[in-house]
Order: structure tokens, then sequence, then C-alpha cells
């Protein structure tokens, strides 16, 4: 079993900094919650690394909001209801439509620059939606250009920032969060108290060898919301991108979706355009049927890749609406204009996380969640494109709302943890940790069945002895969350016998409505269990 904490500590050995709200980890959701957040109360910001490590600064194709004439709040319902195959909240995803333009304008007077034609802000569309309402900024730069102005304007507002500081573990007490127990850059560790705790530390990409994310994306808050026994839910969905660059000494760097919906389409190695076989929008389907469609290509031709073909557009529209990607792969002597790039899926975007409320408040009072750390209930079984930035914005300010509606953080908290845990780990972590991603790439990747996932979890609880185990060193830490988050993966995937979204079961192919339209919910000392979608 996973124990409580991830370290031995003594509270009263431990030296201890007083705050109002507690931000962990940067990206959209903790810049811009911070920022809101620090309008009426100090604000402590702890990164991993610095303010510009993060999802968001990878993100290209844009942010999701109604903007145009043409377009309507049903319309962008409509639309992430049917990717998210059944299982959004409704509630949730009315929120997101219809407050997302405000969040976009707040965006703007924080200082992001979106593009523009003809004195109007551009958009452009991505795949299942039915409307162009993608904002995107630099052509295909948008989440840097707003972690870019986000930082500038969280800089100015008198938030406290601590990088390179490594959150621990959840300080909890009576199913109250009191703070953070927080490692420094030289080892030491410090007990940061606050009348709210926010997690805003990203997804899981890294528990995939193949991925879009940044080395920092390891499942922190999760794991760490999970051992204070805050609720976690849908882990089975783990959204692959189906077009990451596959290219020798290349990264696997993403091509954006924004690209095919700009217009280039998807060939084979044998040159033959395949997706009116698998879906009626062809390149344009959600991201799991598309990329279920090019895994079964590149079976089918032997291959380990296809390719993303925009040839036919012209190369001033190219360079102009995608100049960074454009750049990346004409450093490895690819060129967009006249050459077929090769990509092949990559794990992307966590669809599930921390379980939240409509104001991001998790099953522990005071704990919040924000971004791709978060299960608000928008995304369901599968994100829709560019949704996840506009989630982060609009729940941010919820989660601002409840907390300024919080009086102080009252009481003493008692807890420390001990339990008397031997040596250093043996054994090389960075072997364990390829061993874990090649682990989740053959049993809980694009494809899973019942048989590969028990044999997977078993192989995961091998490595369940580390926690005995006296852990310090930042890969350490990383690898045990991913481990834990690794688990809950598996979990998940073994419990939802049905294919839906992005879990797809190859012994239970077909999507099982009467059985399955419900969550999947992980607790550290209840187990795994289940919430009834009561909503049509």
């Amino acid at each position: 079993m996973i124990p409580r904490y991830i370290v031995d500590f003594d509270l009263e050995k431990l030296p201890t900094v007083e705050t109002d709200v507690i931000v962990i980890g940067a990206g959209i959701a903790g810049l811009f919650t911070a920022i809101k957040a620090s309008k009426r109360n100090r604000v402590l910001m702890i990164t991993k690394k610095s303010l510009f490590d993060s999802n968001t600064r990878y993100a290209q194709g844009g942010i999701a909001a109604v903007i145009s004439d043409e377009d309507s709040p049903e319309f962008h319902r409509q639309d992430t209801l049917i990717a998210g195959a059944g299982l959004c909240d409704p509630e949730a995803v009315d929120i997101l439509v219809h407050e997302g333009p405000e969040g976009v304008q707040a965006l703007i007077r924080y200082g992001t620059h979106f593009d523009e034609e003809d004195g109007q802000l551009a958009l452009t569309k991505e795949g299942a939606h039915s409307q162009r309402r993608i904002l995107h900024a630099n052509g295909d730069a948008t989440g840097f250009e707003i972690v870019r102005a986000l930082a500038d304007k969280v800089k100015s507002s008198g938030i406290e920032i601590w990088d390179d500081h490594f959150a621990l573990d959840l300080l909890t007490e009576d199913g109250l969060c009191y703070g953070a127990l927080v490692q420094k850059p030289d080892g030491s560790r410090v007990v940061v108290r606050g009348k709210a705790t926010i997690l805003c530390s990203g997804g899981t990409g890294q528990l995939y060898r193949y991925t879009t994310n940044p080395e920092v994306a390891t499942g922190d808050g999760i794991a760490m919301a999970y051992r204070a026994g805050a609720n976690i839910r849908d882990m089975e969905f783990n959204q692959f991108h189906p077009t990451s660059l596959c290219y020798p000494g290349a990264p696997r760097f993403l091509i954006s979706e924004a690209v095919r919906g700009e217009g280039a389409v998807l060939r084979n190695i044998r040159g033959d355009r395949f997706m009116e076989k698998y879906h009626e929008q062809m390149e344009l389907a959600p991201r799991d049927v598309v990329a279920r469609a090019i895994l079964s290509e590149m079976e089918a031709t032997k291959s380990t890749y296809v390719y993303i073909d925009i040839t036919h557009e012209s190369p001033e529209l190219i360079r102009h609406r995608f100049p960074n990607i454009y750049e990346f792969c004409l450093n490895y002597g690819l060129d967009m204009t006249t050459d077929w790039i090769p990509v092949a899926p990559a794990a992307h975007y966590m669809m599930g996380g921390v379980r939240t409320d409509l104001h991001g408040e998790t099953s522990i009072s005071r704990l919040f969640a924000c971004g791709e750390v978060s299960s608000t209930g928008v995304h369901g079984a599968n994100r829709l494109a560019s949704n996840s930035l506009s989630e982060a914005i609009v729940f941010g300010r919820r989660i601002v709302e409840r907390i300024d509606a919080m009086g102080p953080l009252a009481g003493r908290l008692a807890t420390s943890g001990r339990q008397g845990r031997t040596s250093a780990p043996t054994g090389a972590i960075v072997e364990r940790r390829l061993k874990l991603q090649k682990v989740m790439v053959r049993f809980a990747g694009l494809r899973r069945d019942a048989a590969g996932l028990q044999k997977g979890l078993e192989e995961l609880r091998r490595q369940l002895p580390l926690f005995q185990t006296n852990i310090s060193k930042r890969e350490e830490l990383e690898f045990a969350n991913l481990l834990t988050c690794a688990m809950l993966v598996m979990e998940a995937a073994l419990a939802r016998e049905e294919s839906r979204g992005a879990h797809y079961r190859e012994d239970f192919p077909e999507r099982d409505d009467l059985i399955w339209r419900k969550h999947t919910v992980l607790h550290r000392e209840l187990g795994i269990g289940e919430e009834v979608i009561s909503h049509v």
C-alpha cells in the first residue's frame, strides 16, 4: 500500500512559513490563479523549476472560447459533450463555455497578445470543433505567450515565488488541509501553512516513454492528493496526441492539431490517405480515434510512423501560421512546405485527476486543484482540443471566489510522519523510471486488455518497497510519484470493462452506457469505487 507520507518528518523540528494562499505549480493554472488570489491574499508560489517550466509553455494550438458571432456557447457545449463520450459533467461544461470568453479577456488585460486578422482576433478550428473558436498567439506559440504575459504579471503583483522547491506532501488533519511539506534546493525542509492550498502541478506525461510533456510532468500533485486521502477520478483516460514528430535524433515534438485544422492530411508510408476508413470527420475526428487509426496504419504497413502532409497549402500560410513548428522541423532537415512530416502518437494529456467541485475544491476541505491535475468534469473521457487552457482560467477564478469567502485557518496541525524507513534505495532510478515507462506503453497505452493490465500492475507492485526507504533526491521523489500514478492508471483501466473515449479495451471493444456511464474513483484507504452519473 502507498504510505500516507513520502518521507519521514517531525513538525516540531521543522521551521514554519505562514501565508494565506499556497499555489503549488506554475503553468496557466498556477499563474492565473495566483494573480487573482493576490488581490486580497498573501500568495506563495512553489515551483519545481521555474515559472516557465510547465505544459502550458509548450501548448501550440491555442485556447477555445466563443468569440465569433457565428459561434455560440451551445455549439461549444455540444462539441465538448460529444468529445467527452458521455462522461462530462454538463454543469461544469456550461460554466466553461459561458465563462471562457471573459477569461480570455482577462488574459488580454494581463498582457497576452493573441493573433489578429483585419483588427479582429484570429480564430482557427481544431479536431471535433464545429466552429472556428481557437485563439492563438505568434502562430503556434500560444502557450509560451500566455506564460510570458502571466509570469510578468506575477512578478509585478507582490507574489512570493519559490523556484526549485519540491512540494513533498500535503499536511492534513480531520479532513482539513493546513498546507504542505516542502523540500528546499539544499535538501532541508520547511512547513508552509496557509488558509488554502491549490494544486496546479500539471499532469502525468512522463508515465510514458514517448510524450509531448516536459520533464516536470511527473504527476506530483495527483500523487500527493492521493496520499492525503483525496478522491482521484478517471485515471484511465489518458489522452495520446496523434501527431508528435517521429524522426531520428529529434525529440517527440508536438505537431499541433491546428495543422490538421488548417487542412493537413494524414498518409501512411505508402502515401495513401487513410482517415476516411476510420471516421466521417477524417483528420478532424476526436483525438483518440485519430491516434488509434494511426496505430492501425503503422501496424498494417509495419512502420513506426505515418506522415502529416500540408504541402498543398501555400508556403506563406505555413510559415506564417506555424512558424515554430516550421523552424523546429527545419532544424532536422524537414521542410513542411515541401516534405511530408513523419509523426506517431505520444502521451499528451491526463483527463482524470484530483476530483473537484464546481469551485475547484477537492474532497479535502481547503485543498483545491486547478488545471491538468484536476478532474472538474469538463473533459469527460476525451478532452476537446484547446479546452484545457480555458478550463484553467475559468476554474482558477472560481477557486479564488471560494477562497475569498473563507475565514482564516484556525487550529494547530499536530500531524507528523514517522515510518522508520530503511536506508536509501538500491538500483539506478533512471533505469527504474525507463522500465516503468515501458510497462505503461506496453500494457496501458492506446490499447489495453485485462491480461496486460494485470501483468503491468504486478510489475509495478514489485517497486513498492521503494516507499519503505529513505528517499530525498528529486529523481527518487518524482519516481515515487510516477509509480503511484501508474498504479492508479492501471487499476482504473482494469476496472473499466468497456471502451470509451481515450480508454480502449481490446477485450471490451464496445462502449457500454448501460453499465459503465459512470466515473471510477480511487481513494488510498477505501480503494476503487464508482461515481454514478445522474445527469443526462
